[in-house]
């Protein structure tokens, strides 16, 4: 029997399942924190950039204290987005360095909650400059 001309869709150059695509990560550093802004679907596909940026943070600045993780942009998390969110948090424990989740959204706090992991992490909401000028200025922020 030949198949040669069946359809494929798992492995063909092109295509990609959802948990293949990378998220966006951008890195800041104020000091021993570095903030890293993930955009875009929290999967399988994140693995790679973001313990990667963590492996080189840990090994270029020994005075890390804290990774904050701005999910703002972040769009989806499945188990396997969940499984390296943990990853992270292991590779830091060792180096005392914290891992938060900042002001992540209902799309990533949710599943979380429900699977229970969302008490392993600090989570801070996020308040933009914009916002806190207008509370000191007495207006409604």
């Amino acid at each position: 029997m030949d198949d040669t001309n069946a359809p494929h869709t798992q492995g063909e150059p092109g295509q990609q399942r959802r948990g293949d695509v990378e998220p966006e990560v951008t890195t800041d550093l104020d000091g021993d924190v570095a903030t890293l802004t993930v955009g875009g679907e929290l999967t399988e596909g994140a693995r790679r950039p973001l313990v990667r940026t963590m492996t080189d943070l840990l090994l270029g600045r020994p005075d890390l204290r804290q990774v904050r993780l701005d999910l703002r942009a972040a769009t989806y998390l499945n188990s396997a987005g969940m499984a390296v969110l943990v990853q992270l948090q292991k590779l830091g424990r060792p180096r005392g360095v914290d891992v938060v989740l900042v002001a992540p959204p209902a799309a990533v706090a949710r599943p979380l909650q429900l699977s229970g992991l969302w008490l392993r992490f600090s989570v801070e909401e996020y308040q933009s400059e914009v916002d806190d000028r207008v509370d000191r200025e007495g207006g409604a922020g």
